[in-house]
């Protein structure tokens, strides 16, 4: 199994709105797409580009099952993991692209 860096990510369309669970191996340029439209479907649909909550996981494998097990969460949950470390719904992109860690590592 390779170790690179994964990351499990929740989008939402604002607070306690739409919310778009996904995983990826490069978070910043997959926000980005969410900011600008360019994830067609239920993302771009619903506006899901606010970055409310993401996890580092070294391994693929267990980015995906994290992935499908938020997904399959009820949505009171997903809620309160948001807000366990981001209770004001902000937009991480920022700190993010500034090179802050407001993540968990799995």
């Amino acid at each position: 199994m390779p170790d690179h860096s994964y990351w499990v990510y929740i989008v939402a369309s604002g607070p306690c709105g739409w919310l778009y669970i996904g995983m990826t191996n490069d978070l910043v340029r997959r926000i980005g797409e969410h900011k600008h439209g360019q994830i067609d479907g239920y993302s771009r649909e619903r506006g899901t580009d606010r970055l409310v909550w993401y996890e580092h996981h070294r391994y693929v494998d267990q980015a995906i099952l994290r992935e499908k097990r938020i997904k399959r969460w009820l949505r009171t949950w997903k809620f309160a993991l948001i807000e366990e470390s981001n209770p004001h719904w902000a937009d991480l992109y920022g700190d993010l692209l500034a090179g802050g860690s407001a993540a968990r590592s799995a």
